[in-house]
């Protein structure tokens, strides 16, 4: 009990600190002024409500976070800004300790490093319908599957793809045991530690790469880094991030389907969707408009060109007529 009394404590103090990083709690009386009316109608019930919505740290999952905030507002509900918590298992841990009641989590994650499930489903659907089926005994409700797929991926730059070769991780692998030097990779945290990342990626494709060659660096410094081909020529990136276009990065091919399909969701806790079912209507119109293209577009905008996670979701709600 002391133990989760102290797992709970950290969690919430990660919640209070994200908040204070975010900047903001909106509240009503910025509704009015910064939702207007759209597709987007009323919902009496959820006048008030107080939903807290998190988020992970990086940019995809702000702009995220900040879509569902717009939406609440444009709904009637008051939410509260709980973005930017640092690393997925965090921010799992607040919702499923009630810190927190929704954020967009990704199937694959779920699947894989929740539910601890060794073989990804291929198909994108019955994905989704096992991790909802799966998660309904945590307490967690799933809604809203976007078809967008932010897949975990390797990718090179130009100069070191024409240089060795390499088009797919296969040719990555026979890179690595050929000259490891000329494989240097770089790598966010969780990708290094995570099933779903590095380890299981060398064990599909057979190969092992020299700690000497494997360079640990925040995730939003892998890009640039990647792109100046220093001190690595690959490195881990999220497929829908902005920044593997803006650094002209190149993915590389998955010839052996290892990674998983990591389609955005709403996760919700099982008590607010029981409370507020109407949230799913919300929702789901605006994950079937999240598509591939439309994400990553969405978030070149904010990593590489610099505008705000809130200011990006908000133009974008507005464009597909969510919010006027």
């Amino acid at each position: 009990m002391r133990m989760l009394q102290r797992t709970t404590a950290v969690v919430l103090a990660l919640v209070a600190s994200a908040s204070l990083a975010a900047g903001c709690t909106i509240g009503k009386d910025e509704t009015a002024a910064q939702v207007g009316a759209g597709s987007i109608k009323k919902i009496d019930a959820l006048n008030g409500a107080q939903i807290r919505v998190s988020s992970k740290e990086f940019d995809e999952q702000l702009l995220l976070g900040q879509i569902a905030l717009v939406a609440l507002q444009a709904a009637g509900a008051s939410p509260q800004d709980k973005t930017n918590i640092t690393g997925s298992s965090n921010v799992r841990q607040a919702l499923t300790s009630g810190a927190v009641d929704l954020y967009w989590e990704y199937t694959g994650t779920a699947w894989i490093s929740y539910l601890n499930q060794t073989k990804p489903i291929s198909d994108p659907q019955a994905q989704y319908d096992a991790v909802k089926q799966a998660d309904s005994a945590n307490g967690v409700t799933w809604w809203a599957r976007s078809p967008a797929n932010d897949t975990y991926a390797l990718a090179g730059n130009q100069a070191t793809l024409a240089r060795t070769g390499v088009k797919t991780l296969s040719d990555y692998a026979a890179l690595v045991k050929r000259d490891p030097a000329a494989a240097s990779t770089c790598m966010g945290p969780e990708f290094k530690s995570r099933d779903d990342g590095f380890p299981g990626l060398a064990k599909t494709y057979g190969f092992t790469l020299p700690d000497p060659q494997v360079h640990l660096l925040n995730d939003a410094v892998v890009y640039p880094s990647v792109g100046k081909g220093e001190p690595c020529g690959f490195g881990s990136v999220a497929s829908t991030d902005g920044r593997v276009a803006g650094q002209n990065l190149t993915v590389l091919e998955d010839d052996k389907h290892f990674f998983p399909t990591y389609n955005p969701a709403i996760a919700i806790a099982s008590p607010l969707a029981r409370k507020y079912p109407q949230l799913e209507q919300v929702f789901s119109p605006i994950a079937a408009k999240l598509d591939t293209a439309t994400l990553t577009e969405l978030n070149k905008k904010v990593s590489v060109d610099g505008q705000k996670p809130a200011t990006v979701a908000r133009d974008w709600l507005k464009s597909a007529g969510f919010i006027s």
